[in-house]
């Protein structure tokens, strides 16, 4: 034990000269995950207040293009501007959209309103025709009506594919909702001879179903989860496994410098070396954990955005960090073994952490995964921490939820471990 103890003295002080270490192991991830929750939570919010500005070029005269420009206008997810109908051309609505920073341009065609009443009269006929029980001469009676020209919608292609179809979906709300409104009017004036009252149009256009949406937990609570609970978990683990650059490069120039040949000659066990460095480092990693977690609940409320809010088992957190903390620390000594150089260490120790964030879902979330990638995230260790994580946070899972996870990643841990013994083995250090 005081072998052990002395080794841990001599790992902090190491570390604590290693300022470029601490910077990358504290400050990276610090600012990582203020700017990165910032950028995700303006996401979040940008229905609700940071509309997309949108400009219309109607070259229709009728009154179904002026009743589509108002429905737009209504849906909450656009500031529309109009602009005049000789500016239809695509050069003329990207100039529109870049002078005006807008992300979506629509163009109205000619004939909007036009095919609009000529579908709404056909529907009506058809209605018509029907009640008064001359279903069999519908075809006759009603005259085919060409398709509706299509609406053209540019867009800045900086839009997200989900957010384009988001768009889409909204913008054909609108147009479903003035054929409606035409169709109704028409059939009204049919049957009645007189037009559809407003107060009636709008009881009738204005009596959808409610949709209440509500998160699914494990504790029975519906509290919505939020930015901040989604990427201070994630990039959490991520500051973990960078540990690599301070415990990667200290092991290999343990390697270099000597130091394990004469380890060998001294009363001791190097494996009470590997074994300091992961109890140092991993109270290292339970240091970030803390630090990262304490500006998510204190600190993210001075800046603007939502706080972070504790899971209810405490001690299942802690079990998870700790196991976390642990992997990460073992998958930085495996590397650090094998790599022949510090900068070897270091390159291969950045990209891969990167890789493996990819394939474990912080980047990419992983039920949009699919095939090989969404096998491939089984073999990150971040991916196992972050299910875990995300069952507490968002979930409000208990220890019993993530024991699947915690023992995966267990199994992982071991692995990284029993790879490290082989290579140690094989390079003749212990």
């Amino acid at each position: 034990m005081f072998k052990l103890w002395i080794s841990i003295k001599k790992d902090t002080r190491i570390l604590l000269r290693d300022k470029v270490g601490i910077s990358l192991m504290f400050v990276m991830p610090i600012i990582l995950v203020v700017v990165v929750t910032s950028i995700q939570n303006s996401t979040f919010q940008l229905v609700n207040k940071n509309k997309l500005p949108i400009v219309i070029s109607n070259t229709d005269t009728g009154k179904a293009s002026k009743q589509f420009i108002e429905s737009v206008g209504k849906i909450g997810m656009f500031t529309v501007t109009e602009i005049g109908k000789e500016k239809a051309t695509a050069k003329a609505i990207s100039d529109e959209m870049q002078g005006k920073d807008a992300m979506l341009g629509i163009v109205i065609p000619p004939n909007f309103s036009a095919e609009v009443n000529a579908k709404a009269k056909t529907a009506s006929d058809k209605a018509m025709a029907a009640f008064s029980g001359e279903a069999d001469t519908i075809k006759t009676v009603v005259k085919p009506v060409g398709q509706i020209d299509p609406l053209t919608l540019y867009y800045n292609p900086v839009l997200q594919e989900s957010l384009r179809f988001s768009i889409q979906g909204a913008i054909r709300s609108a147009l479903q909702l003035v054929q409606t409104r035409e169709t109704l009017r028409t059939l009204y004036f049919a049957s009645n001879e007189k037009e559809l009252p407003k107060s009636l149009e709008n009881e009738m256009l204005n009596s959808n179903t409610t949709i209440n949406m509500l998160p699914v937990s494990k504790d029975g609570t519906r509290n919505t989860p939020n930015a901040s609970q989604h990427n201070v978990p994630a990039w959490t683990i991520f500051a973990m496994f960078f540990v690599i650059m301070s415990l990667g490069g200290s092991v290999v120039r343990e390697k270099v410098s000597g130091s394990f040949i004469r380890l060998k000659t001294l009363p001791t066990n190097y494996l009470v070396g590997l074994l300091s460095k992961q109890v140092t480092y991993l109270g290292v990693t339970l240091l970030q954990a803390v630090v990262i977690f304490s500006m998510g609940i204190w600190l993210f409320p001075y800046l603007g955005l939502p706080p972070l809010n504790l899971p209810s088992d405490l001690f299942a957190l802690f079990l998870i960090t700790l196991v976390c903390g642990w992997c990460a620390v073992s998958y930085a000594i495996c590397v650090g073994v094998f790599a022949e150089t510090q900068e070897q260490a270091n390159g291969f120790g950045a990209v891969s952490i990167v890789i493996l964030a990819c394939i474990g879902g912080l980047m990419v979330p992983s039920f949009a995964m699919q095939g090989f990638a969404k096998t491939m995230a089984g073999f990150s260790p971040m991916h196992w921490c972050l299910q875990a994580y995300y069952s507490l946070f968002l979930e409000g899972g208990k220890l019993k939820d993530v024991l699947n996870n915690i023992g995966s990643l267990f199994i992982i841990t071991l692995v990284i471990q029993f790879i490290t013994y082989l290579g140690l083995k094989r390079k003749n250090l212990i």
